[in-house]
């Protein structure tokens, strides 16, 4: 069967930048959804994507559907003849209305009887015949939010649809697309050569385009411009600021890149870097330079559509853009240093939180009393995190965060440094946000954690006894980041803090806005389930997630002690035989208390002992319990393990030999507390029955 390549592309007006990719990407999956429906067999598909155009390249497609015997069920043969063997009107109904005669028809044998069939050869239709369909349904499923509609007509697309091209080969595929007729021609760039061209077959689609001065392929145009701003930056003696949200972006601004350097005045540099390197990657999709040193440059380096006859002209342009961006930023700043930065928390109690927690005032004081009382727990200068807690929302009401909100905490800190606030104080402003998303860096010093902690403690348990907790995917007030950013900070910080000990504190200082008490076991599960999702991230199988899970350990260092050492004790040669004997042990125990009539204790007499394989199991468990309780109490839990992992060949030899539920109660409750006696100091580090 013939195969050929096939492109389809949407010529547009400027698509969305910050949706490009994933329109793309979409518009891609849902084409090839589409030919695999329609059983076309192909080799691979490819994305292309500008800010004019969707397109999608598929390799090796076949040119029609296969042949296919298609088989349709008539009426039983019970059904279908009378007793003398005539044919029902059924089944001549059924005949006529598939063109035969009830005499020409096959029979189907099944376990519930014999029927009437009839077999025929449907022909495959040809790719022109299903091309417009699977398009149509392709970009009818693309993720956009608001269609938008334009001229007279009823279509609705992200943008205005200029063309279609559909080649199939070298072949023009005769389909109508959202009111455009296919044909072989695209537009090129829309200053260097805005006329349509006529592209010979769908695999010289890119090479035509690139004659025409676009680069179709985004992943090619992305590589394009990080390079060549790395080695201008280098040529420079910088290092440019290139994250990879704004590199995307500019990406899918650009059909043509030309990387262009510009500069600004000096005096701009007194103005905290953040701000300006804010207004520019955030208002101009500029790229700022740096030193080696990390301080920002009075050069920026942007991204051009057009290679210009007169660059010097474009950059002058570009120059007198950023500048009075960068002079509001100046007049912000200066502006706010003249306040006295302290007086500022008066102005909090005029902005609400929350309608049940109240003002942002109140909000500090609790974060000022909670971060005191986090520092006291970990050995940082309770008096410098309670100053900051107290401190670290004052810059809401300043000019630059007013103008630009993404500078809270950051301008914080340069202006209570300004007000003369110590390092330590000024530091735990600037950091108490973070980590403020997956991978971000953790605070820097105690007192910053302190307050890190504090502020979305206060959010977390303030928000539960609202009762406005996440559900499905929404969570207005980003809950599951604050729980996993107090979970990374205790566990990568190192800090031994209890989250019951934690969650009670902060319900305490918010308790009295609420009549009902807060739910402070409802917060530790929120938590809990947060810990087993980032475990989960970190590739752990969550059977042992579950079983430390299930001994609920509310230090989260000490819960993270615990996973490493299951996982590495799961790993050992005796521990399949020493899960399985947890989980017979578990099962036993567990019915012994349904049954309820042995109460379970420790106390082990060894006068009731039948056997020496009891013995052996008693004796060996009282040797290591107290190595193992003193490993435990040190979190020594992978040595506490290996220690039990010791009891293998001796617990197998006791379920070989023994039975448990002897007819003697008095035996039979003196072997059961054997087993609970081992079972015990299982649990001194978790469950590991859950691991069968």
């Amino acid at each position: 069967m013939l195969k050929n390549d096939l492109i389809i592309e949407i010529g547009t007006e400027e698509l969305p930048p910050k949706s490009l990719k994933k329109l793309a990407v979409a518009f891609k999956n849902n084409i090839e959804a589409g030919l695999t429906q329609a059983t076309l067999a192909f080799d691979d598909a490819k994305w292309f994507a500008t800010p004019k155009r969707l397109a999608v390249y598929v390799t090796a497609l076949q040119e029609k559907q296969e042949d296919t015997i298609v088989e349709k069920r008539g009426p039983a043969v019970s059904a279908a003849f009378d007793a003398d063997g005539n044919p029902t009107k059924a089944a001549m109904g059924w005949a006529k209305g598939n063109g035969i005669e009830v005499a020409d028809a096959d029979r189907l044998v099944t376990e519930k009887g014999e029927w009437l069939v009839v077999r025929k050869e449907e022909a495959g239709k040809p790719l022109s015949e299903l091309l417009e369909g699977i398009v149509e349904q392709a970009l009818k499923q693309l993720p956009i939010p608001k269609p938008m509609r334009w001229g007279n007509s009823d279509v609705e697309f992200v943008r205005p649809i200029h063309s279609v091209l559909a080649l199939f080969g070298s072949q023009v595929v005769n389909i109508t697309i959202k009111g455009k007729k296919a044909s072989d021609k695209v537009q090129g760039h829309r200053f260097h050569s805005p006329t349509f061209v006529s592209v010979p077959s769908a695999s010289e689609y890119v090479s035509v385009l690139k004659e025409h001065s676009v680069y179709a392929d985004y992943e090619e145009r992305k590589h394009y411009i990080s390079t060549e701003l790395k080695r201008t930056a280098e040529a420079l003696g910088a290092v440019v600021d290139m994250e990879d949200e704004l590199l995307e972006e500019v990406t899918s601004l650009v059909e043509l890149p030309v990387i262009m350097q510009a500069n600004f005045e000096e005096h701009f540099l007194k103005v905290p870097k953040e701000a300006l390197i804010y207004t520019m990657k955030g208002d101009q999709k500029y790229f700022p330079l740096l030193d080696n040193n990390g301080n920002l440059l009075p050069t920026f380096l942007f991204v051009s559509n057009i290679k210009s006859s007169s660059p010097e002209k474009v950059i002058a342009g570009n120059e007198k853009v950023i500048r009075p961006r960068l002079a509001d930023a100046e007049f912000f700043y200066n502006t706010d240093l003249k306040n006295d930065f302290a007086s500022n928390i008066e102005k909090l109690n005029n902005i609400v939180f929350q309608k049940q927690l109240g003002t942002i005032k109140e909000r500090v004081e609790r974060i000022s009393v909670l971060a005191s009382f986090i520092a006291d727990n970990i050995g940082g200068n309770s008096k410098d995190a309670a100053r900051a807690g107290l401190l670290c929302k004052n810059d809401l009401v300043s000019n630059m965060v007013l103008e630009f909100p993404a500078m809270q905490g950051i301008m914080g800190r340069y202006y209570s440094a300004a007000n003369g606030e110590n390092e330590s104080v000024s530091t735990a402003i600037g950091e108490q946000y973070l980590p403020a998303f997956s991978g971000d860096a953790l605070p820097s010093t105690k007192e910053s954690a302190s307050v890190a902690l504090a502020e979305k403690l206060d959010t977390l348990v303030g928000i539960f006894a609202t009762g406005q907790t996440p559900k499905g995917d929404k969570d207005p007030f980003a809950l599951r980041r604050a729980a996993i950013g107090i979970l990374r900070i205790c566990i990568e910080k190192d800090y031994a803090l209890d989250l019951c000990s934690l969650i009670s504190k902060s319900a305490s200082l918010v308790q009295s806005k609420f009549e009902k008490p807060v739910d402070e076991q409802a917060v530790l599960n929120f938590l809990f389930a947060r810990l087993k999702a980032m475990y989960q991230e970190q590739g752990y199988d969550s059977k042992i997630i579950q079983s430390v899970l299930s001994r609920a350990p509310s230090v989260p260092t000490d819960f993270d002690a615990r996973i490493s050492a299951v996982k590495e004790f799961a790993a050992l040669d005796a521990a399949e035989t020493l899960i399985a004997a947890n989980k017979r042990v578990a099962n036993i125990l567990r019915k012994a208390q349904e049954e309820g009539d042995i109460k379970l204790g420790t106390d082990v007499d060894t006068q009731l002992f039948e056997s020496e394989h009891e013995n052996s199991l008693h004796a060996a468990v009282s040797d290591i319990k107290d190595e193992v309780i003193k490993l435990v109490a040190s979190q020594g839990y992978t040595e506490a393990l290996n220690e039990l992992a010791k009891l293998k060949d001796t617990v197998d030899d006791f379920f070989e030999n023994v039975m448990v539920n002897a007819d003697d109660s008095q035996i039979r409750k003196n072997r059961l507390n054997s087993l609970n006696n081992l079972r015990s100091l299982f649990l001194h580090i978790a469950d590991v029955s859950v691991l069968n």
